[in-house]
């Protein structure tokens, strides 16, 4: 049996095991049902089971307790939570506690087939790699190798597995795009599109049209049938870009889309099935938004299923000279580039507002500006250095009352860039003590 994609279904509702009987009844699925949460976990025991079906609510011991058994026992098993309408919010709990996905009663035939073929080429695909050995990672874009990026890794290739919605948070330009690519590489849609949507980008007149497609006619200039972005990633993943810039109107439309896995385009009466992925991401605080009425909280509920946190690049240090030489490489791909060591200390020191992509564009503009072939710290920003200067700080060579008062003095001058009427008054003195101080250390 461990050849045959098995199900386990637990539902206290014998008439729903029926239909799913009939509805799973040709291959390659095997079914199991019980009515008897508590048995399924003997039957856990007992069988081969690929994935369960979980209805939520149950009389006694319910599905959010049942799954915690499954989860806590049973690892890498995959888990549907089955809620009636409106359980979407305990449906996402779920998810977090460890269910992949969940499906809301009574769902149509169509749309269990299709989620279930997805979690089926799954496991196909897991079975696969452990046969051919392969590695965990493989997606080269995403560059780093610090402790906080490892773990990041790591989450991608576990949400890749699952076909849930995920929201991807993080500082502009820290690479959410490259994060959603990496878990669009994972996935069993890797062969299928990739489409990604920039919503700050589109005019919100635009906006739906270029989302949901339109008929020919549908409105003025509308001279030909477009399908639109959400029907181009068919059978791949659909990337939102900056998801909280999407308006209100059109999170209603969208929320309709990830429940039915349908688009009905502008000027037309007729909807059309999609198999997509949806990946979104933002740098708002999606939360404090729907706390102020600006975004759907029904539509955050759906987008948060999965969430992953992007670290700023200051929270990855370690990363610096190792993106700082992709980038190198990356602009300079014939001729080899290096780096002095002052300069890469002065990288490593900066505290990089604009995270990944500044690091990017600083090495651009280095490499522009460079003579010969290594970059020094002539050619970098003003900004990086000032700030390093800003930020450095002397420490007395030994415990004498002479080292900290050339202590106190170096940090001054450094704070204040040489000023001495600054210097003088960060130190408490006179300039004519100043002076005499300067003179007796023979610091100019």
């Amino acid at each position: 049996m461990e050849d045959q994609f098995t199900i386990l279904a637990i539902d206290d509702d014998p008439a729903l095991l029926r239909s799913l009987q009939r509805i799973l009844s040709a291959e390659p699925y095997r079914l199991i049902t019980t009515t008897d949460p508590e048995q399924a976990l003997s039957l856990l025991e007992q069988e081969s089971v690929c994935l369960v079906l979980l209805d939520l609510k149950m009389p006694g011991r319910g599905g959010m307790a049942i799954l915690r058994d499954i989860t806590s026992l049973y690892l890498e098993m995959t888990v549907i939570m089955l809620t009636g309408h409106g359980g979407v919010k305990e449906a996402v709990e779920a998810i977090k506690i460890g269910a992949a996905d969940f499906l809301e009663k009574p769902c149509p035939p169509d749309i269990l087939y299709q989620r279930l073929a997805t979690y089926h080429a799954i496991w196909q695909q897991k079975r696969s790699n452990r046969k051919k050995g392969e590695q965990l990672f493989s997606y080269a874009g995403l560059i780093g190798e610090s402790p906080v990026m490892q773990t990041l890794k790591s989450l991608i290739v576990r949400v890749a597995a699952s076909d849930a919605t995920v929201l991807i948070q993080g500082e502009s330009g820290t690479g959410k795009e490259l994060v959603a690519r990496a878990v669009h590489h994972h996935s069993v849609r890797m062969q299928k599109p990739f489409v990604p949507v920039d919503c700050a980008a589109i005019t919100e007149s635009m906006l739906e049209s270029e989302l949901f497609g339109h008929e020919k006619g549908a409105f003025t200039g509308a001279d030909k049938l477009t399908v639109g972005l959400i029907r181009a990633a068919e059978g791949g993943t659909l990337f939102l870009d900056e998801i909280g810039e999407l308006p209100l109107n059109m999170q209603a439309k969208f929320l309709r889309t990830l429940q039915e896995f349908e688009v009905r385009p502008v000027g037309s009466t007729k909807t059309y099935p999609v198999d997509i992925r949806v990946i979104a991401a933002t740098n708002q605080n999606l939360a404090e938004e729907v706390a102020r009425g600006a975004f759907r909280s029904d539509l955050y509920y759906r987008l948060s299923a999965i969430s992953l946190e992007l670290p700023s690049l200051h929270d990855r240090a370690l990363d610096i000279a190792l993106l700082a030489r992709h980038f190198m490489k990356h602009f300079c791909p014939q001729q080899p580039v290096d780096i002095s060591p002052d300069a890469l200390e002065l990288l490593e020191c900066y505290s990089w507002p604009g995270n990944v992509r500044e690091l990017e564009n600083v090495i651009r503009r280095a490499i522009a500006l460079k003579e010969g072939d290594r970059i020094g710290v002539s050619d970098l920003p003003a900004t990086i250095v000032l700030e390093k200067r800003e930020t450095a700080v002397f420490r007395p060579v030994d415990d004498s009352l002479v080292a900290y008062e050339l202590l106190a003095l170096k940090n001054a001058l450094t704070k204040s860039e040489s000023n001495r009427r600054e210097t003088a008054s960060l130190l408490g003195i006179s300039e004519a003590t100043l002076y005499r101080k300067l003179k007796q250390f023979n610091l100019s």
